[in-house]
């Protein structure tokens, strides 16, 4: 699955275009290096969003076309 839709269906980031446009900025690191938007995530990945002054680090659980909004939180678990 791409970085973008990841970001959105994981309801890390609330549209593909706002995640598409953080990519594109390299606010978004995956294993340490800048990532594109057409990244394809895998299980284990380990992904990092700077939002301003905040900095949130994620690895990837699951991978899912679909999830609803009290699943979503299970496709990540965020890295302290």
């Amino acid at each position: 699955m791409r970085l973008d839709k990841y970001l959105k269906v994981s309801r890390l980031i609330k549209r593909r275009t706002v995640a598409n446009d953080a990519c594109d900025a390299a606010r978004i690191t995956v294993n340490g290096k800048s990532a594109k938007a057409s990244y394809q995530v895998k299980t284990g990945d380990i992904i990092e969003i700077v939002f301003g002054q905040r900095t949130m680090k994620v690895e990837v659980l699951e991978i899912a076309e679909h999830a609803l909004k009290a699943d979503a939180a299970g496709m990540y678990r965020e890295i302290l």
